[in-house]
């Protein structure tokens, strides 16, 4: 009797654990289907211009590149607020270099993304902050840093980050999205960063799972065996 007393409670909380889970997994999923996912992207908040190259413009040739800027590894042409650059790349370091002269142009001012952000963002707010980054926030992930964020003053508390160093636009935060990323959290039981914690975690649930249906399987069996015996 004390045996299957306790193996009751056991299964009483564990089973209560495991249908919290399940309950954040139903609620997370319903998220993610109700809201569509060029919404949790961004895509209706922030595009990016595309502009065409002139060709009959002035530029210096990539042999004056790579006697000016040793070590290059790719070069890039685009235009860049109205003004044509190359982007080139040193091992994994990017540069913005000016067409025409070979001036280099990058890491880009607070002024200069201002202007790309009212150039490439799509709704209705209007900038409330300019920040420079050094520290990548978890809702930009692993990009490198810096980055510029610009913050605008309007309901999804929109944010977009753009590379000082390519000018572009690297990532579209807002509101929708930092619920979306909040519950996937949950759903794919994510509690912490480090990699150690969440292989824990998912043992304990592995763990969690085997005991709940083992004590329910006894449970049965047991209960089975007291109709007999009565």
């Amino acid at each position: 009797m004390q045996l299957a007393f306790w193996v009751r409670r056991a299964h009483k909380w564990i089973g209560l654990v495991i249908g919290v889970q399940a309950l954040l997994w139903m609620i997370s999923g319903l998220y993610m289907v109700v809201v569509p996912l060029e919404v949790i992207h961004g895509d209706h908040l922030a595009h990016v211009p595309t502009e065409r190259l002139n060709p009959t413009n002035t530029r210096i040739t990539q042999a004056h590149l790579h006697e000016r800027y040793p070590g290059i590894t790719a070069i890039r042409i685009k235009s860049l607020l109205g003004k044509e650059v190359y982007e080139i790349k040193q091992g994994t370091q990017a540069t913005l270099v000016d067409a025409t002269t070979g001036a280099k142009i990058s890491p880009l001012d607070r002024q200069d993304i201002v202007a790309l952000a009212d150039a490439a963002y799509a709704g209705e707010g209007s900038i409330r902050g300019v920040e420079w980054i050094t520290k990548a926030p978890r809702e930009v992930g692993s990009r490198p840093v810096p980055l510029w964020a610009v913050h605008y003053d309007e309901p999804g508390r929109t944010t977009l980050y753009f590379s000082p160093y390519t000018g572009d636009l690297v990532a579209r935060r807002h509101e929708l999205w930092r619920w979306f990323d909040f519950l996937w959290m949950f759903h794919i039981m994510d509690y912490e960063e480090r990699e150690n914690v969440n292989n824990m975690l998912l043992r304990v649930a592995a763990i969690s799972g085997l005991v709940f249906a083992l004590s329910g399987a006894w449970l049965l069996i047991y209960s089975f065996n007291r109709r007999r015996q009565a």
